[in-house]
C-alpha cells in the first residue's frame, strides 16, 4: 500500500493538472465566442456569392468554367485537409482524419493517386505519417484565419484541376453544429456540383447583368472567389469547432481531476487512520506487556 507521503504527492500533482485544465477551459471559452461570431459573419457572404455565381452561369449557358467541367482522365485526386494546429480538443481531429482515411482507401482501391494540401499542423503530421503526397501546407494560422495565407497553398490544387491534372478536389474539415456537437465533413469542392451551385429560386424573375470587361472574365474571377470563400468558410467553421471542442474537453478533464482528487483523499484518510490505529495497538500491547 502507498504511504501517506506518496498519496499527498499524487494529490498535489493532480491539483496542479486541474489548475492547468481549468485555465485552458476558460481561455477556450473566451475564444469560442469570437470564433463563432467570425464563422457566422462569413456565412452571408458565402451564400450571396453562390447565388450570384449561379445566376451568372444560368444567364450564360454558352460558356462553362473549367471548375464546372467533370474530368476523369488523369486518375489524380486532390484533398484540402483542414485541422487544428494544437491538440487537446477531444476527438475532433481524429474523427475528420478517420473520414479522410476511409475516402483515401476507396480512391486508391480504384487506382487513383492522391495529392493533398494541409491546413493545420495535425493534418500535416498525419499526411506525412501515412505517406501521402503533400504539395503545399499552411500552419500556425493563429486564432484568426486570413485569406491571404490560404490562397497560396490552395491555388496549387485549383490550378492543377483547371489544367486537367486532377479529376476532383475534396475538402475535409469539421463543421460547427453547436457548442456540444461538431460534425466531420468531407465535401467535393471541384467540380462544382449542381446542388452546391444552385440558384435562389425564391423569386420568379431572372437577373440580367451588364458585364465589364466581358462575360468570360467576370465568371472566371467570380468562381475563383467563390471557391476561395468556401475554403475560408471551412477554416472558420473548423476554428469555431476547435475552441468549442477544447472547452468541452478541458471541462471534462477538470471534472475528472476533481473526482481523482476526491478518491485519493479518501485513500489518504484511510491510510492515515490505519497507521494511527496500528500505533495505538502497539502502544496498548506494550503497556499490557509491562
Amino acid at each position: 500500500m502507498a504511504t501517506g507521503k506518496e498519496i499527498r504527492g499524487k494529490i498535489k500533482s493532480v491539483e496542479n493538472t486541474k489548475k492547468i485544465t481549468k485555465a485552458m477551459e476558460m481561455v477556450a471559452a473566451s475564444k469560442m465566442r469570437k470564433a463563432q461570431d467570425r464563422m457566422h459573419a462569413a456565412r452571408p457572404y458565402s451564400d450571396k456569392i453562390r447565388n450570384i455565381a449561379s445566376n451568372l452561369s444560368q444567364a450564360n449557358p454558352e460558356y462553362t468554367h473549367p471548375f464546372m467541367v467533370t474530368q476523369d482522365n488523369s486518375k489524380n485526386v486532390g484533398f484540402i485537409v483542414v485541422t487544428t494546429d494544437k491538440g487537446l480538443c477531444g476527438g475532433m481531429n481524429t474523427n475528420s482524419l478517420r473520414l479522410l482515411t476511409t475516402k483515401l482507401r476507396e480512391l486508391e482501391g480504384q487506382g487513383n493517386k492522391v495529392q493533398a494540401v494541409a491546413i493545420g499542423n495535425k493534418g500535416l503530421g498525419f499526411l506525412h505519417r501515412i505517406g501521402a503526397k503533400v504539395v503545399a501546407h499552411a500552419v500556425q494560422l493563429g486564432d484568426t484565419p486570413h485569406l491571404d495565407k490560404l490562397i497560396g497553398p490552395v491555388k496549387v490544387l485549383l490550378d492543377a484541376y483547371q489544367e486537367g491534372r486532377l479529376d476532383a478536389v475534396y475538402l475535409v474539415y469539421t463543421k460547427f453544429i453547436n457548442t456540444m456537437k461538431q460534425e466531420p465533413m468531407l465535401q467535393q469542392l471541384l467540380p462544382l456540383s449542381s446542388d452546391r451551385l444552385e440558384a435562389d429560386k425564391t423569386g420568379a424573375h431572372q437577373w440580367d447583368y451588364i458585364y465589364e470587361p466581358d462575360v468570360q472574365s467576370v465568371i472566371d474571377e467570380l468562381l475563383v472567389r467563390y471557391v476561395e470563400a468556401l475554403i475560408y468558410q471551412a477554416v472558420a467553421e473548423n476554428m469555431a469547432s476547435e475552441q468549442s471542442a477544447r472547452m468541452v474537453a478541458m471541462k471534462s478533464a477538470s471534472d475528472n481531476a476533481g473526482n481523482v482528487i476526491g478518491e485519493l483523499k479518501l485513500v489518504y484518510n484511510k491510510t492515515r487512520q490505519a497507521a494511527i490505529t496500528k500505533e495505538l495497538s502497539e502502544i496498548v500491547a506494550g503497556a499490557a506487556a509491562v
